[in-house]
């Protein structure tokens, strides 16, 4: 427990008057501090369908009232009390500014970096903190050192556009060939570890697969730790995206097994934007090379492989904050209630012949995201037309997403705040929309 000055105390004085200022200005007279519990309803014992309890969380998110946001893949809000964390520590920043940066922000930030590592379960020298998963995974492929010319790189349909185009850029600077996958619908666990080992057993020169472990576009979960031990068995190292998959799945680092990886904190941990992390199993370590504008001190250490230059210290600040208020949820809760909501629209349309839902109902196969397909409706102008169709109609707020080889589609994502009449309500929208674009 640190000792607390008097200088700490007007600290917190001063960060309090931010907190109210802040909340005023965005119209809320609360100011909820972070809750002690949320409680759970008497005798209900499936937290997933707990509607009291959701009810609680949703309080401490404020959300645009006009709409129903089915659209939380692109980036998670922050709750009431983690976006006052986040302005206290920005009015700490900009009134400390340089004093910060060089004589405080280190000695506070250790034991954030010591904590993403305790909670990814590897070693801190394994773990840096980045701007968000693309600038850890831009780094893993772009820096990884072991491709030469014959080589292969792997990747699929579902990865991450700029994850592709980082590694057809690295396939191009060393003369690696390109070997595209593309998922096959429908996609199942068992089918999904098949499907790549004839993959890299047909490709035995792959050296380098891209994994992602949630994918953005349809919400396909891929057995990573499975794929990883094939492909490893083969000689072929593997990077993972996990950018969607930490917060709203309940998983540690070392249970993907591979050794290097992206993580989004500014997704579904709930973060501000502009916090990630990447992880480098240490014995793999020098496979990463060195960034280009890293320091030769910094040869033995992850934070040579990433420079962000000045970085968003409140975010970083911040990450106990989303940290806590992800712990008060409960890692395991907040899966299973993303999954929960997911089956109520998914159910709703089950039987009906004209919607292709892209992922299984397969528990290990899907967790919050999920998008289908209308049939027929495979272009990208027909995906945007139904998105634009459920929000103008009925106030649902989606997005198309394409890319993938079968086809374009809808991809709905439900959130934290949202509650199962909003997804009675997106099903009932969702049956609408399949009658008006019918034939």
């Amino acid at each position: 427990m640190p000792h607390i000055t008097r200088r700490h105390f007007v600290t917190g004085a001063l960060a309090s008057t931010a907190m109210i200022s802040a909340s005023e200005a965005f119209g809320d007279d609360k100011g909820l501090p972070f809750p002690e519990h949320f409680t759970r309803q008497p005798g209900h014992s499936d937290i997933a369908s707990d509607e009291a309890f959701w009810s609680q969380v949703a309080s401490y998110y404020d959300v645009k009232p006009d709409i129903i946001n089915v659209e939380n893949g692109n980036w998670g809000i922050m709750s009431r009390p983690v976006m006052q964390a986040y302005f206290a520590h920005t009015l700490r920043v900009n009134r400390d500014n340089s004093y910060f940066s060089r004589k405080e922000y280190w000695p506070v930030m250790k034991p954030v970096w010591h904590d993403v590592a305790k909670r990814l379960n590897v070693l801190p020298e394994e773990v840096c903190l980045t701007r968000g998963a693309t600038e850890a995974l831009q780094n893993l492929i772009g820096n990884y050192q072991l491709l030469k010319a014959g080589d292969g790189v792997m990747f699929a349909d579902l990865d991450y556009d700029a994850m592709q185009a980082a590694m057809r850029h690295k396939a191009g600077t060393t003369g690696a060939d390109i070997v595209e996958l593309s998922i096959p619908e429908p996609a199942d666990k068992a089918s999904l570890i098949q499907f790549y080992r004839t993959a890299l057993e047909k490709h035995p020169h792959c050296k380098l697969l891209l994994l992602t472990h949630i994918s953005h576009r349809t919400g396909l979960v891929i057995p990573v730790a499975e794929i990883t031990d094939i492909a490893k068995a083969r000689g072929v190292d593997v990077i993972v995206d996990a950018a969607h998959s930490w917060g709203q799945l309940n998983f540690t680092a070392d249970e993907l097994k591979a050794d290097f990886i992206g993580f989004n904190m500014h997704k579904w941990m709930g973060a501000p934007i502009g916090a990630g992390a990447m992880f480098i199993r240490h014995a793999r370590l020098q496979d990463i090379g060195l960034n280009m504008s890293s320091e030769p001190e910094q040869q033995d250490s992850i934070r040579g492989r990433v420079h962000s230059g000045t970085s968003n210290f409140a975010a970083f600040l911040t990450l106990p904050d989303a940290f806590r208020f992800h712990d008060l949820i409960g890692a395991d809760a907040k899966a299973a209630r993303l999954k929960y909501l997911r089956k109520i629209w998914v159910d709703a349309v089950s039987d009906m012949e004209e919607v292709n839902v892209l992922t299984p109902n397969e528990d290990e196969s899907h967790a919050g995201i999920t998008s289908f397909r209308l049939a027929g409706k495979v272009s990208t102008q027909e995906n945007k037309a139904i998105a634009d169709y459920l929000f103008k109609k009925h106030g649902i707020f989606t997005v198309h997403r394409e890319g993938i080889a079968a086809g374009s589609c809808v991809r709905i994502t439900p959130g934290y705040y949202n509650s199962s009449q909003d997804m009675q309500t997106v099903s009932a929208a969702l049956k609408d929309t399949v009658v008006a674009f019918r034939g």
